[in-house]
């Protein structure tokens, strides 16, 4: 690949990346009913873009009645969440008539990771969304930049053809280098900088999973919603892997400093 080559889509990349950034801030800093409502598009955005990947006739109504799920498990008890969100995926996968066990995976995953991440908002606060995101952004920085531009051995080249051992451990390193930075204002200490590789490897296990869905219904990007980016899935699928392990953390009395 020549030099031009790898960077011909650094700049829609860029300036869809900035504009999601802005909207993002936004939303995480309000925190209350606007994430929740963010979460709740994306989650419908996700499960819309998943049904049509399979083929689905209806993925218009799949989305929205995702959206309507996400927004009640943020809303209604903790024990009605997985049975909510199972009967939003069931209801979906009926117009799915191949392959619905890979969908039922991607759709049921995209909905817990979104909800996720409207509950840490909600419950552990601003400062752990924000560790949350800067730990999958550098990630993705540092692994897009030293993927690009030292190459090498392939990572999992069966389903991430693009993902390169010195991108994934950049991303590493970039992420420790947040937990670095968040210790003190998390409470955490130092003992969050392997949390943060952990989650930043949990967020590159939910690029390749997506990527292998990807690849079993012959797609490049999961839509076109993003320029540079793909579609909602295409952006957030490491988001989704990072959320749930950090909430998984958390339930389990292993996310030092929070209460």
């Amino acid at each position: 690949m020549s030099g031009a080559a790898r960077w011909t889509d650094l700049w829609p990349r860029l300036m869809s990346g900035i504009v999601l950034i802005v909207v993002g801030a936004v939303e995480i800093w309000l925190g209350g009913v606007p994430f929740a409502a963010l979460v709740c598009v994306l989650a419908g955005a996700m499960i819309w873009e998943a049904a049509r990947m399979f083929a689905a006739p209806d993925a218009l109504r799949s989305g929205v009645l995702a959206a309507v799920a996400v927004a009640l498990a943020l809303w209604l008890p903790g024990i009605m969440v997985l049975p909510i969100l199972l009967a939003a995926v069931v209801v979906a996968s009926r117009s799915v008539e191949r392959e619905r066990g890979p969908f039922f995976a991607l759709a049921i995953w995209s909905l817990l990771g979104c909800y996720a991440m409207g509950t840490l908002r909600a419950e552990a606060g601003l400062i752990w969304v924000l560790w949350l995101v800067a730990v999958v952004v550098i990630s993705d920085v540092a692994g897009y930049f030293a993927g690009r531009s030292l190459g090498g051995p392939k990572f999992w080249p069966r389903y991430s053809p693009k993902k390169t051992w010195s991108g994934t451990i950049a991303g590493w390193i970039g992420a420790a280098g947040v937990g670095l930075i968040f210790a003190a204002p998390t409470g955490a200490g130092l003992a969050l900088v392997p949390l943060s590789v952990l989650v930043s490897f949990a967020g590159q296990m939910g690029d390749i999973a997506e990527s292998a869905v990807k690849r079993l219904r012959g797609v490049k990007d999961s839509s076109n919603l993003i320029p540079g980016h793909g579609g909602v899935l295409d952006r957030f699928d490491a988001m989704l892997g990072a959320a749930l392990v950090v909430v998984i953390l958390w339930a389990v009395g292993l996310l030092p400093g929070v209460a």
